[in-house]
């Protein structure tokens, strides 16, 4: 009886997996896009600004160093900093806060001045192609006659 009882749980067991891998084997559409499917990133794009949590943990990482200089985990000066950010009121945060509205600030300025010229490189793009399209339709129009004067000769 044992015997027949581990037979239908590996068919059981094998049909799943059978059933798994034709699914992901036939199912290509829902890959998760690559990398090499993402657009590139401009490497001119400003960055964004860190928040204030990240400014005040700039600050702390130096501080928790000079007090734990044996330490080289990075997930407890991480767990340590969200604790202390946590255990922070609103008045020790303002400091913080302010730095990172200032970075805001300045990176809203900077993203408008690239904003401004990638609106510009279009432009420009777009005249280069215009004049193309021109030089092109210019050519297709001295085709034209080229082949109407062949065709008369060919009526006759």
């Amino acid at each position: 009886m044992k015997g027949t009882r581990s037979k239908p749980d590996t068919r059981k067991a094998d049909n799943k997996l059978s059933v798994k891998r034709k699914a992901g084997a036939s199912d290509g559409a829902s890959k998760k896009p690559t990398k090499k499917d993402k657009s590139a990133k401009d490497p001119n794009k400003p960055k964004r600004p860190a928040s204030a949590f990240f400014v005040f943990m700039e600050e702390f990482r130096k501080t928790f160093k000079e007090k734990h200089p044996n330490n080289k985990s990075v997930s407890v000066v991480g767990k340590a900093g969200g604790d202390k950010w946590k255990s922070l009121s609103d008045a020790e945060k303002a400091p913080y806060v302010a730095k990172a509205e200032k970075r805001k600030v300045e990176y809203n300025k900077s993203m408008q001045a690239y904003n401004k010229k990638q609106a510009e490189g279009a432009n420009a793009a777009d005249d280069d192609e215009e004049s193309s399209d021109k030089s092109k339709s210019e050519v297709n129009d001295d085709d034209d006659e080229d082949e109407s004067g062949e065709e008369d000769e060919d009526d006759e």
